[in-house]
């Protein structure tokens, strides 16, 4: 093991002269009087992270829509889409977060490896999106308990879960993990349980629909709305596969980055394989596309589950009230997360001179405390769901972070292809790189292609949401209104910044500061790196 691997708890960030300041191996002298950020994470939890942390309303509500305007084989095709750009995304981001576990990760990578600008752009639009989620959530986990209970007024559900996220706050990183951990195994026990139910169901084994095997693939039919609803389940997709990367931005607080990054990254594999795509193709063999129910299941309807409807339309008690549990508890974890990666990439951006000063602080405890204040305080935009007119409201601020997953996912999957190239441009030996994606840079080129293709189909499902719409100006912003925004910041730090370049010259990237390269004596024999093929690709998602 590398003396890379030994250093302080603290990660990247030592005293200097400098009083009330520190200095940070990424970005220099910054603003951080208090302490660092502590790498409390352990490999569990990011396991955890990686397989469950992100599973919420995305799957277990708004995949009923997306069945609703698509049918079931235009869900399977666009989660398995989006599913496959995100494990190459994934891949090269656990490459790179390896090498570079420092502070702000993906949001770091596109400041090094390919502009500024374009960092700045993405980091602030990753941010917007993440503060304006926690509201969101918070409305949605007080729309599930009116499953049991419409008589309670909403304001007093969103009040319980705004405190319950304020007390995990307390516990820095350290919380987020065990809560993560927690939350997750229930999300995943659920979905193992309902692929395990669903079968059940579709062979007749309970309720009186008899068996049902692939009927709704028939009737009403694979697919619904033609390409307008294909191209529809790509937001949906991208919501609920949302929050994956945060693997990435916690390396900085990673006890073993070296370890637990490369496993967490496999680990997406069997989370976009087991937990998305068998449960969407069971429900979709069990419930009907054509079900006016499903046009409901938005937002925090959670009554309107497809899971939860499919269960009840089999005659079973109690256990849609137990589902509804868990997907109120899955919209709890996905407001964890988002007060992470709001926090953490507010945090990094204000030590680059990208953010306000103080939001750069870190208190002794590990917590970036002035970020968290602020995101907190996005969660009281959730009040609004009582105010007249508060649900068009709320659809603005969630237009801001609509396309947000896919500006982060692509300016990675790039940032991996500069990456590489700046190693060989800089005659660096690519044996030094401890973990490198299967694919190399010809997964990040796939992982940054179809991003593009999910870009354009969201476009056209802006200006054509149904196959006799017309466009109209209202509906086409509210999908495709994130793009404007990063527009507008890349050009105005170009404007603040007055650098006018495209890209960070290869020769200038600097792949030294903050990386963990691997020793000499550490190089790995190259007749035990080739091996058979087969047994490469097994090591490599396995």
């Amino acid at each position: 093991m590398s003396d890379y691997d030994t250093k302080e708890k603290d990660v990247g960030v030592v005293r200097d002269q400098y009083a009330g300041s520190a200095t940070d191996e990424e970005v220099g002298v910054v603003n951080q009087s208090g302490g660092a950020l502590k790498t409390d994470l352990k490999g569990r939890h990011m396991q955890m992270i990686a397989i469950g942390g992100a599973i919420g309303a995305g799957l277990f509500i708004g995949s009923g829509n997306a069945l609703h305007n698509g049918g079931p084989a235009s869900l399977i095709i666009g989660y398995l889409v989006i599913g496959v750009m995100l494990l190459f995304t994934m891949q090269a981001l656990g490459e790179m977060a390896v090498m570079y576990p420092v502070n702000g990760a993906f949001y770091t990578y596109v400041v090094r490896f390919i502009d500024p600008s374009w960092g700045f752009a993405i980091g602030w639009e990753y941010a917007i999106g993440w503060l304006t989620i926690l509201p969101f959530e918070l409305i949605a986990a007080s729309g599930t308990i009116r499953f049991w209970r419409d008589d309670i007024d909403s304001a007093i559900w969103v009040t319980v879960f705004l405190v319950i996220l304020v007390l995990i706050q307390f516990f820095g990183v350290k919380g987020f993990g065990e809560v993560e951990f927690a939350l997750s195994i229930i999300k995943i026990a659920a979905c193992v349980g309902f692929i395990i139910l669903g079968i059940v169901i579709n062979v007749g084994g309970v309720g009186n629909q008899g068996y049902l095997g692939a009927k709704y693939w028939y009737e009403p039919g694979a697919f619904q709305n033609g390409f307008n609803g294909f191209a529809g389940v790509f937001v949906v997709a991208a919501f609920a596969f949302g929050g994956t990367e945060l693997v990435g931005l916690a390396a900085a607080e990673s006890a073993n980055p070296r370890k637990a990054i490369p496993l967490a990254a496999k680990q997406v594999f069997f989370r976009i394989l087991f937990f998305y795509v068998v449960n969407l193709f069971i429900l979709g063999l069990i419930f009907p596309s054509t079900d006016p129910r499903l046009a409901l299941a938005h937002g925090s309807n959670s009554r309107f589950s497809p899971f939860v409807l499919a269960i009840q339309d089999a005659g079973i008690d109690v256990l849609p009230s137990i589902f509804n549990a868990v997907i109120t508890i899955s919209v709890i974890s996905v407001a964890n997360s988002s007060a992470f990666g709001s926090t953490r990439t507010m945090q990094a951006l204000a030590s680059r001179g990208m953010g306000p000063k103080f939001l750069a602080y870190v208190d002794k405890a590990g917590r970036p405390i002035w970020s968290i204040c602020i995101q907190l305080a996005f969660g009281l935009l959730g009040y609004i769901v009582d105010a007249p007119g508060g649900g068009d409201a709320f659809s603005w601020l969630l237009a801001l972070s609509g396309l947000s997953f896919f500006f982060i996912w692509g300016s990675c999957c790039l940032a991996h292809i500069r990456f590489r190239m700046a190693w060989k441009s800089q005659g660096r030996d690519f044996r030094e790189i401890p973990y490198q994606a299967p694919l190399g840079v010809w997964g990040s080129w796939i992982g940054f292609g179809l991003v593009w293709i999910c870009l354009i189909a969201t476009f056209y499902n802006a200006l054509y949401p149904s196959p006799n719409a017309q466009p109209d100006i209202l509906v086409f912003l509210q999908q495709y209104l994130a793009a404007f925004v990063v527009l507008a910041l890349y050009l105005g730090w170009k404007i603040w910044s007055r650098d006018w370049r495209m890209w960070v010259p290869l020769a200038e990237i600097d792949l030294v500061s903050g990386a963990r390269p691997l020793e000499p004596s550490e190089f790995e024999d190259p007749a035990a790196q080739k091996g058979h093929w087969a047994m490469r690709i097994v090591r490599a998602f396995f």
